[in-house]
């Protein structure tokens, strides 16, 4: 187990108190109004807002928070609820466009566990949906989802080679009439990263939702590599603590399985993801207090790769406990902007080679986003 972070911050009281009514929800029973005022604000910054719902109907003690809050958390998950609603219908849709193609089709992310109707998914905001296809079949996807009323929402020529040419994904697809957007990934990371999953072998082990579907999603421990990839290659954070609470809520539940963590470290070596794990597993014991057994925080300390040397580690731990939190001044120091602005340098550092990142951030220093940049 991590030890836990003790930040310098304005006032650590704040993400403690949410920290605590993620970790050991029946707490929120007993929180002052002064706890509830931290609470509130930092889960709307953070789309926590309902999962903070849920855990309190869950563990019996919705009666017992104050009217106030009661009702703010109330709205929020009427709100996941729609969007959740939505979504299936959404999903729907994606399934009768692509059928007759007779392909898998993974969805990722949000989609995936509201699908799979996963703990994660209860109480989680979604929005955009993401699916996996193989790459061979890209050109028929595409073809089949114009055909079904999606567009390209590229907004220049550049963004559509660059897409098209760097990426691991087509150019956004916007419905024309629900304006719902679909991101169609070939692979988990961009063609020009510097890691590159096999995307062979993650659709290997996709499971289908239901007999005669095309829908499927990852297998427990892709689903867990997937999401700790996603969030440990950001170079955007607004959601990361959301990202942990995902995290989190997967290791909990596939945990359960007998097989999950034995094979979990051979499984993130074969795909080339020891170090998203590593980091993953570090900040979801930190900052949720997620329990991992010993065993297998060994193996990965021991896997090549996966453990950083140790000042680039306290570098990193400094930077991502800062920016792995909601994005409100209440768990801001001075800092933070600092860690903010090296971890988006840092995302796009993984993201590209060198002169192609160069040539990407000039373009969007300079060119306006009036101008499709």
């Amino acid at each position: 187990m991590f030890r836990q972070v003790e930040r310098m911050s304005r006032d650590a009281t704040g993400l403690n108190t949410l920290r605590c009514a993620l970790q050991r929800p029946q707490e929120m029973a007993g929180f002052s109004g002064q706890q509830w005022d931290y609470v509130i604000r930092l889960a709307r910054a953070g789309d926590l807002s309902a999962r903070l719902g849920f855990l309190a109907q869950r563990d019996g003690v919705w009666d017992q928070i104050p009217e106030a809050p009661r009702k703010y958390l109330e709205s929020a998950l009427r709100v996941a609820d729609r969007q959740q609603r939505e979504l299936g219908y959404e999903v729907q849709e994606i399934e009768l466009a692509l059928r007759s193609l007779n392909i898998p089709v993974v969805l990722l992310k949000g989609a995936a566990y509201v699908a799979a109707d996963l703990d994660a998914a209860k109480g989680r905001v979604v929005s955009d949906v993401d699916v996996l296809v193989p790459k061979a079949a890209l050109p028929e996807v595409e073809a089949a989802l114009m055909l079904g009323g999606w567009a390209s929402s590229a907004r220049s020529d550049y963004d559509e080679r660059y897409y098209r040419t760097w990426m691991h994904e087509l150019p956004p697809m916007q419905h024309i009439q629900r304006g719902t957007v679909l991101d169609v990934h070939h692979a988990i990371m961009p063609v020009s990263a510097r890691i590159h999953p096999s995307s062979a072998l993650l659709l290997s082990e996709a499971r289908s939702l239901q007999p005669g579907s095309c829908l499927h999603v990852l297998a427990p421990i892709d689903m867990v590599l997937h999401s700790a990839t996603h969030l440990m290659h950001e170079g955007s954070f607004e959601q990361g603590m959301r990202g942990l609470v995902d995290l989190d809520a997967l290791l909990r539940e596939h945990g359960l399985a007998p097989d999950f963590w034995p094979q979990l470290v051979a499984r993130a070596s074969a795909l080339q993801l020891t170090r998203p794990l590593f980091y993953a597993l570090r900040y979801v014991g930190m900052m949720l207090g997620t329990v991992v057994p010993q065993d297998v925080l060994a193996e990965l300390n021991q896997s090549p790769g996966a453990r950083p040397g140790v000042w680039c580690l306290k570098w990193m731990d400094a930077m991502f406990t800062r920016v792995l939190c909601p994005p409100h001044p209440l768990v801001a120091d001075r800092w933070t902007p600092l860690a903010r602005g090296f971890l988006y340098l840092r995302g796009h550092w993984l993201r590209m080679p060198p002169g192609l990142l160069t040539l990407h951030l000039l373009r969007k220093l300079w060119v306006s986003p009036s101008q499709g940049a």
